[in-house]
Parts: structure tokens; sequence; C-alpha cells
């Protein structure tokens, strides 16, 4: 006997279906969304938002013969899973998935004007890999001053602070597609003993920096952004009154305000 699937309605005029109360079996989920879907237009839903687990991905080309489409695959509490929607109603709007990655790079510099460089093992398109900054991306739900920190550490083995961000630029046509933003942080350094993470790195130095920004083989783009750390006061990392220091939030404010 067909039942309706368990679902939450969302502030958008659409449902999304609860996954721990999928059915096990493709047959009845096939018999269950089907009457789900009957119930969901008759009461006008305009979307169905399906997040199916991967251990129950047999249950997909279901939803795909009931008309559901692709949207994207994520993790939940630890459990892979892939997302499908289906508009119920012609030319409701279906908000995209995330559209960038996030970087970020640390302009490491002594009080004696030495630059934390590092060169990939591996040049970007197939060209030579030259000096660069060390730096990455960010995890999911990772600040990026502590990411920054982070990627410096493990790049490099150099502790360092967050001071302040310094520029950052916008690109198209990243990997798979997908846009970029790439952010340079200006960083204290705590320490200066290199650890150089061999897996990705062929090369850790601490540079003149001067020599840095007048070597021929270093990208026009890398010597910018060391520029902008040395030049540009940046935003540091502030609070906002009425959110917590440590949370989901991070908040930037010109340095010159913070200090």
């Amino acid at each position: 006997m067909a039942q309706a699937l368990s679902y939450k309605a969302n502030p958008f005029g659409g449902v999304v279906v609860d996954p721990k109360a999928l059915p096990d079996t493709p047959q009845d989920f096939r018999t269950n969304l089907q009457y789900s879907m009957g119930l969901w237009r008759s009461d006008g839903v305009l979307v169905v938002w399906l997040e199916v687990p991967i251990k129950q991905a047999p249950l997909v080309p279901v939803a795909v013969e009931a008309g559901f489409k692709y949207h994207h695959t994520g993790n939940t509490a630890g459990d892979d899973y892939l997302l499908l929607t289906c508009s119920l109603v012609e030319g409701s709007h279906i908000p995209p998935y995330a559209s960038h990655y996030i970087g970020a790079g640390g302009v490491v510099l002594t009080e004696d004007r030495e630059l934390l460089v590092v060169r990939e093992k591996f040049g970007f398109g197939g060209r030579p890999a030259t000096l660069k900054l060390p730096g990455g991306a960010l995890h999911s739900g990772e600040h990026l001053a502590e990411a920054v920190v982070r990627e410096v550490l493990e790049e490099t083995g150099v502790e360092t602070e967050f001071q302040a961000v310094v520029c950052f630029r916008h690109w198209h046509g990243y990997r798979y597609g997908k846009s970029d933003i790439y952010f340079v942080c200006r960083l204290n350094p705590l320490s200066t003993k290199i650890t150089m993470q061999t897996q990705e790195i062929q090369e850790c130095i601490w540079m003149p920096v001067d020599e840095f920004l007048a070597s021929e083989s270093v990208a026009d783009f890398n010597k910018w952004i060391v520029n902008a750390g040395l030049n540009m006061a940046g935003m540091a990392v502030t609070s906002v009154v009425g959110y917590p220091t440590v949370g989901d939030r991070e908040f930037f404010v010109s340095a010159a305000e913070v200090s």
C-alpha cells in the first residue's frame, strides 16, 4: 500500500524529502514517490528536493524516471549523498549549487625581509613550476584566517599568525569549469624552521623579498600579490556586536580601524 514520503516544507513553496525515511527498496520507493508526487501537485508544491544517501543509490534511477534531475553531491554528518530536484511547476526557481572554489596564500615576511616561498612539483597548465607563496584551498566550514595559517604550516612547517587580507583575485573557468577566488593574506611568522611537505612541494626557502621581486623567473602575478602584502594595510578579522567571535561567521574590516 502506498504511503506518502516524509518531508518538510521549505520557505519557497517546495518540499524537502526526509532522507532518513526513504524506503529501502526501489519498488517501495517507486510506489511511494508516485503517490507523494500526486499529493504535492494537488497542493501546489513548486519543487521537490530529494537527498539520496549513497548507500541507497539504487533509488536514483527511480527518481530520474519520475522527472528528477541531478543537482549536486555532498556530505552530511559524514555520509555522502546525491541531491536531485524535480520542478512540479514550470519555471520554478531552483537555486544553483556552489559555483566557486576558495583558496588563500600567505605573504610571510621576517623582520629581515626574508619571504617564505615554495615551488610546487607541477606547474599550472603544464608550465614549469615557479616560486610562489605557500597556500591552498579552504576546507568546508573553515574560516579564511584559520585556513591560510593551516596551509602555510602544512606546506612549510612554519608557524604563523594571521594579520590581514591584502587583496584577492577572482578567476573564471577554473577546475571543472567552476570559478575561483584566491585571497592573499599577510601573516606574521612565529617560527622560521622549514619542514617541507614533499607530496606537492619540491622546494621551500626563505628568500630576500627584493630578490623575489626582481627575479625574471617569478610570475608577474606573484610579484603583484607580494607587493600588496608589503604595501597594503588590508583587512583584519574583527568582531561584530551580536555575533560570537567563534562561530559560523567571519568578519573583516580595514586593518587601520582595528589597530
